[in-house]
């Protein structure tokens, strides 16, 4: 931990106040933070290095952005808790509230911004949907599987527009989303809600190389994105390596089909799963397959697979459940 010194050093700057207080309410790119404290983006860079160095801030590379939040560290916590015993003054209440005006801003860009990636992407998107059940009917099989024990720390696989973090998040203790796709991760960060705080981590990561500890989260899910693997059992083994003892990891896919076209078009490396594959899959990572679900659709079936890792309680695996 940097040094006390450092620390008040660091915050002794208005600029640097109005950085850690705009930190506390989101995580941000520095060019947001530029356009919210009205600074260039060289100067702020300035400022948020000194923060950096004194361990108030962590800095995250996406793709060609870097964003920023509060730093980790356990002996910074009661400097940051400091600010919640604080009464600003009359001025510093003003820039306080603009900021938080200009922030919301940031947010409606972002809103925007996901808006018309929708838009570009509408018709490749429906043209999936229309072969499977209504979204809302996975979303509801999957929030009744989950819904036996508490959520704790949730760990979205490929994340993409961030639905899952949306449907699970609030119920969570902890979100850590990860994609590999810069993109996909500003559309899943305009769905974050606006006091998400540091409860949210949004990670540039691949599924094979989660860049998380073993054992550090309880809840995994992987909601359509299995079948872009070219080896899937890694990737079942890579998210059991990261699941807590009695952990859970549930698993939303296509059961086996023959839509080529989705392995031609929409880059799909696998045309769906069997419950013996997930099975075995399951068991080589140390996970014990407890549930599957069967939602049947025009010319798609999805699937849900509900594992729990070794060392829990062992429930029996329940016959299949048709909707």
């Amino acid at each position: 931990m940097a040094a006390s010194l450092d620390i008040f050093r660091a915050l002794g700057d208005p600029t640097r106040l109005r950085i850690i207080h705009l930190l506390r309410a989101m995580e941000l790119a520095v060019g947001e933070i530029a356009q919210v404290v009205g600074q260039s983006q060289p100067r702020v860079s300035r400022h948020v290095r000194i923060l950096a160095e004194a361990e108030l801030v962590e800095r995250r590379k996406e793709g060609n952005w870097v964003f920023l939040r509060l730093g980790k560290g356990e002996g910074l916590a009661p400097f940051i808790a400091l600010f919640d015993h604080l009464t600003p003054s009359d001025a510093e209440k003003l820039w306080q509230q603009a900021d938080l005006a200009r922030l919301a801003a940031v947010r409606a860009d972002r809103a925007r911004a996901a808006e018309n990636y929708f838009a570009d992407h509408a018709e490749q998107w429906d043209a999936i949907r229309s072969l499977h059940v209504a979204e809302a009917q996975v979303e509801t099989a999957m929030t009744a599987l989950l819904a036996s024990a508490p959520i704790g720390h949730l760990l979205d696989i490929g994340t993409g527009t961030g639905r899952m973090v949306e449907l699970f998040g609030p119920a969570a203790r902890a979100v850590t989303a990860i994609d590999r796709s810069p993109d996909m991760l500003r559309l899943a960060r305009a769905k974050l809600p606006e006091d998400a705080g540091d409860k949210y981590a949004l990670l540039l990561g691949d599924f094979l190389d989660l860049p998380l500890k073993p054992g550090s989260v309880d809840t995994v899910v992987l909601h359509q994105v299995l079948h872009y693997a070219q080896a899937p059992e890694q990737v079942i083994a890579e998210a059991a390596r990261v699941t807590a003892r009695d952990g859970r990891v549930l698993i939303a896919d296509f059961a086996p089909h023959e839509r080529e076209e989705l392995r031609l078009r929409d880059q799909h490396a696998r045309l769906g799963f069997s419950d013996d594959q997930i099975d075995g899959w399951f068991a080589a990572a140390g996970l014990v397959l407890e549930q599957v679900e069967t939602l049947p659709g025009q010319e798609l079936t999805v699937q849900l697979w509900l594992g729990r890792r070794k060392g829990a309680r062992i429930l029996p695996i329940e016959g299949r459940i048709s909707a």
